[in-house]
């Protein structure tokens, strides 16, 4: 597996050392100090290692740490998207970090993920992390299967179609700053309910937006899961627009963004192949169905969720507040594809949800709550990307410009899920044809005289 990136081949890296305190850092380094710059959570280190304490999985925790610090507070050049990082971490055991096929592995999965070059080193830690006492846990079923968990829509719904077909044994892990996503699950049976680590930047070190290392830090944290709770199971809750859509429209200068795609998690899988001798599988059990058939499936079971308390929202929520109250903006690409799959799922949504009540306004500022003051030229952006992206996510099926692109993007997928390349495209293709369909259904409840419908319309597919 070799990656691709946009990096320049002269470009002088940005060296960080992961060390501890009291060690000195290589000469130009910007030191990235465990126990200050990285911290590790007592509570998720309690609901991870509940059977075992293992070094390795600690290290990895730390690593995946270290990848983020480097990734948020390096900027990304004006022209090119690309840096290229030389990273020091401290870890247990030396000598297996460094042994060529795990290095390999892990700067692999990172350059693949990212779009950037990566060189890892290690350093013997001096002082080992301090085992904790862990919670004990009271099981009722075997474990069976992982589960990534945000608490959103397709977690929710996915979880609820795998707890229903599977009879119990499903594992959230959680993602998110809250806690498991039940309130009735009792304290002694909540495991993984926390992210085990903390990365803390100043405001004038965070730089960096795009953040394509949290797919590698949430990657790891389920594989660590399934580590700790001998499952070999990960399914990944995100349909065909959320796994591939970020793929098949990306624009500009900017690197695919592979986070939740099978060509990603199959270099995870390489990664724990080559450091424990034993690889969790990533399955994608709705990646060819659209958001609306997920939403109606999970509709369908005998103990259906609620959607009510789900947020898919984008934006800060001091951005999308009105009187006192947390409300999602209703117009950014997240919100977009929310609503229209709730529209073509049938479920009932109160307008209220949202900063942007009415869709079908003919004017964007009109589309608001009455009384918001916090319309800004922001606003407009994302209101005009979430359209467009969903608007060329549905030209694509009867695009002859794009066809070899779709094709390509296919076959990736079909090999890395492994099926047949034709069977690959053909499940593609489809997808595509079900989200033009849904997506012209909802232009067509939003009315001609919408502002989304108008800037729809300006497309040239149309």
């Amino acid at each position: 597996m070799i990656a691709r990136t946009y990096h320049v081949a002269d470009a002088v890296p940005h060296r960080v050392d992961a060390i501890e305190v009291g060690e000195v850092p290589r000469k130009g380094a910007r030191t990235a100090t465990l126990g200050d710059a990285i911290t590790l959570s007592i509570e998720g280190l309690k609901d991870f290692f509940f059977a075992d304490w293992r070094c390795d999985l600690i290290d990895l925790i730390v690593i995946a740490a270290a990848v983020e610090y480097c990734d948020l507070s390096v900027r990304r050049p004006s022209w090119g998207w690309a840096r290229s990082f030389d990273l020091l971490v401290a870890v247990h055991d030396e000598e297996q970090w460094s042994a060529p096929c795990v290095r390999a592995a892990l700067e692999e999965a990172l350059t693949f993920l990212t779009g950037d070059r990566w060189s890892i080193s290690f350093t013997k830690r001096r002082d080992p992390v301090v085992k904790i006492k862990p919670h004990r846990f009271a099981f009722d079923t075997p474990d069976k299967v992982i589960m990534p968990y945000s608490d959103g829509l397709d977690s929710r719904a996915v979880a609820a179609i795998v707890e229903d077909q599977e009879k119990g044994g499903l594992v959230r892990v959680r993602l998110g700053s809250k806690g498991v996503d039940s309130a009735k699950v009792p304290r002694k049976k909540r495991r993984f309910a926390t992210v085990p680590f903390d990365v803390r930047l100043g405001k004038r070190q965070r730089v960096e937006s795009s953040a394509r290392s949290r797919g590698f830090k949430f990657a790891v944290i389920t594989g660590i899961a399934a580590q700790l709770a001998s499952v070999d199971r990960i399914v990944v809750t995100e349909s065909g627009q959320g796994a591939l859509g970020p793929i098949l429209d990306s624009s500009g200068q900017i690197y695919p963004d592979y986070r939740v795609h099978p060509t990603f998690t199959r270099r995870i899988e390489h990664l724990f192949q080559s450091l424990t001798s034993k690889a969790p599988t990533y399955e994608y059990p709705r990646i060819w169905s659209t958001k609306s058939e997920t939403l109606a499936k999970a509709c369908a079971v005998a103990s259906p969720p609620t959607w009510h308390d789900t947020r898919s929202c984008w934006q800060d929520s001091r951005r999308v507040s009105f009187k006192g109250a947390r409300r999602q903006c209703g117009v950014c690409a997240a919100c977009m594809l929310r609503r229209m799959s709730i529209y073509n799922a049938h479920i009932d949504e109160p307008a209220s949800e949202y900063i942007w009540e009415d869709l079908g306004a003919a004017e964007m500022e009109n589309g608001a709550v009455a009384g918001f003051s916090g319309m800004s030229q922001a606003f407009r952006d994302y209101a005009l990307a979430g359209i467009l992206h969903l608007d060329h996510l549905a030209a694509l099926s009867r695009s002859e410009l794009h066809q070899r692109m779709v094709r390509r993007i296919a076959r990736e997928t079909a090999e890395a899920l492994g099926m047949e390349m034709a069977e690959g495209e053909r499940a593609l293709m489809s997808l595509l044809e079900r989200h033009r369909s849904e997506w012209l259904a909802f232009l067509v409840s939003l009315g001609n005289r919408s502002f989304v419908a108008r800037v729809a319309m300006v497309s040239p597919w149309h």
